[in-house]
């Protein structure tokens, strides 16, 4: 009974060792030659493996900053040619104005000099021309001499001269010498929307009125433009001023719309350095027909460069060894070949390869340790 029980025991050991031999023999063994391991068809260790294409990098572009200005074209800032006090502001922010609107009332002592040296020259014109005609009556008649007729004669010139300037003097202020009220009205040099008002009823107006803290620039009472088009301002530096150049187009971002692109044209770079920065400042312009871009905006500025040769790879695919850059390339189904690469730039996501490696190979991203245990 001892010796039957002893015989089956046996031969269940047997059998148990002959299935684990056939089933260690149904896992076939990597072949490593070289940089390269070769998997058999349907081996399982290639459901460890991560694959994804080798992908072109497209133009890439450079990071630029810049800001929001207004179209100095399409843009003029107003003072009071006139010192005086202001009665009356007749447009607000916003507004749309076209030319010789009104702008604000101004009640001006020197205006009113003005008026009055109108009329005064109209009387001296008339006077003057009154005196040379009844000179050339007496001439005619025998009662003048011909020397007071030529005075009279130039007189007249001189004073219809002074009417003249007198009159230019006020119409190019919008205004003529019929009365002398003192009253001017600031008026618009253009079409345009009011896009700044410094003034108020009330104040105190001259016209060298400056900034307190900035003496050197002047304050202008209104500033006029045409807000659905802009200027930016782009500071480059040195190494950057190839990408800048006229007719260029770029797209920026404004932190008051992330993720928001916007378009603009290059059109013209500067021929100067800045001293103070060592930067060259570029001026483009941006098309605002929504208006939603306001003027003095700080934007990112992203400028194409010249085309790239380098290609796009997974950050996971890239590992280190020995102060070089490897990937696993998959060369065929089960075939992997480790290839050294040379990284030209880093991303979050992906690095820029510029050697060991073309667009439409693929690299393995998960599974690298395995395969570099296996060389090793």
């Amino acid at each position: 009974m001892n010796f039957t029980r002893s015989l089956l025991l046996t031969l269940a050991a047997l059998l148990v060792g002959c299935r684990g031999a056939s089933t260690t023999d149904s896992i076939p063994d990597a072949k490593v030659s070289g940089e390269r391991i070769s998997f058999p068809t349907a081996a399982p260790q290639l459901g460890a493996f991560a694959i994804q294409p080798v992908e072109r990098e497209g133009s890439p572009t450079a990071r630029l900053f810049g800001r929001l200005t207004w179209d100095e074209d399409a843009t003029v800032r107003v003072f009071t040619p006139f010192a005086g006090r202001v009665r009356r502001v007749r447009a607000d922010l916003g507004k749309v104005l076209a030319v010789g609107a009104p702008l604000a009332e101004v009640e001006s002592p020197d205006f009113a000099q003005a008026q009055a040296d109108g009329r005064t020259a109209e009387s001296a014109e008339r006077l003057a021309e009154s005196n040379r005609a009844r000179l050339h009556e007496l001439y005619d008649h025998g009662a003048a001499a011909w020397k007071d007729v030529e005075a009279a004669e130039a007189e007249a010139a001189r004073a219809a001269s002074e009417e003249a300037r007198a009159h230019a003097r006020l119409a190019s202020y919008g205004a003529g010498a019929d009365s002398v009220n003192g009253f001017f009205l600031l008026r618009s040099p253009i079409a345009g929307t009011v896009v700044e008002r410094n003034v108020t009823p009330g104040q105190e107006i001259r016209p060298d009125q400056m900034l307190a803290n900035a003496p050197q620039l002047f304050s202008p009472l209104f500033v006029l433009s045409d807000p659905s088009r802009l200027w930016i301002q782009i500071d480059a530096t040195e190494t950057e001023i190839a990408c800048l150049r006229p007719g260029t187009r770029f797209h920026f971002q404004t932190a008051a719309m992330p993720g928001r692109l916007f378009a603009g044209r290059v059109d013209l770079v500067s021929e100067t350095i800045d001293p103070a920065t060592h930067t060259v400042r570029a001026r483009g312009t941006v098309e605002n027909p929504d208006r939603l871009l306001k003027a003095e905006m700080f934007v990112s500025v992203d400028v194409p460069t010249q085309p790239s040769q380098d290609v796009s790879v997974p950050s996971q695919a890239v590992f280190l060894k020995d102060d070089r850059h490897y990937v696993f390339v998959e060369e065929r189904p089960g075939t992997f070949a480790r290839r050294e690469v040379r990284i030209s730039a880093e991303h979050d996501t992906h690095v820029l390869v510029s050697a060991g490696v073309r667009a439409g190979e693929r690299v393995v991203t998960e599974g690298c340790v395995l395969l570099e245990q296996l060389l090793d």
